[in-house]
């Protein structure tokens, strides 16, 4: 079986009761969460307290104290642990914020490399991209969804259209109108 499918097959077993699932679990997914964090993390600011590690046992936690969450397959399980790296970065930025009220440097955060164009490439303000994301879900929450699963949680534009039950070419333009809405939000 492969990863995809063992992912699967251990998510079922623990929505299923079995303790042992997400020990099993672990190993299988703990370096892919680790290499999405160093991504989110390599357009912070150069002192940024948080590390990968750190970013990933805290969304590890979030999401293990989490009552009623059932992933149901790997896609499932990647774009709930990316929602949650996402709010321990925003948490962690308005943390921050709160701590230098008095007119300190601002939170510099993920560099949007996958979100950008060439030229549009640069930091963004997390606390900005998560207020952007707020009124784009109030305006189109697919949008959203399609965001965090193709940034946040990596996956490719075919398994995003899957997991949303939706065309690769609506997945496409939800995408590329996104991207559009994010940069308008972020100027």
């Amino acid at each position: 079986m492969d990863d995809s499918g063992a992912i699967t097959g251990l998510l079922r077993r623990m929505s299923a009761g079995d303790a042992q699932a997400q020990a099993d679990l672990v190993p299988l997914v703990y370096a892919q969460l680790h290499a999405l964090a160093a991504r989110y993390l390599r357009g912070e600011r150069a002192a940024h307290t948080l590390s990968p590690t750190a970013l990933v046992n805290e969304a590890w936690l979030r999401l293990a104290n989490e009552a009623g969450v059932s992933p149901a397959d790997r896609r499932d399980y990647f774009a709930l642990a990316a929602r949650r790296m996402r709010q321990v970065l925003v948490d962690h930025a308005r943390r921050r914020a709160a701590a230098k009220r008095d007119g300190g440097q601002r939170e510099s955060a993920i560099t949007l490399s996958s979100l950008a164009t060439p030229r549009d490439g640069g930091e963004v303000d997390t606390l900005a991209l998560d207020q952007a994301l707020q009124r784009l879900e109030a305006l189109d929450a697919r949008k959203v969804r399609v965001v965090e699963l193709r940034y946040f949680a990596g996956l490719t534009m075919d398994e995003v259209a899957d997991a949303l039950d939706i065309s690769r070419a609506t997945a496409q333009r939800d995408w590329e109108v996104a991207r559009s809405f994010l940069f308008q939000a972020l100027q």
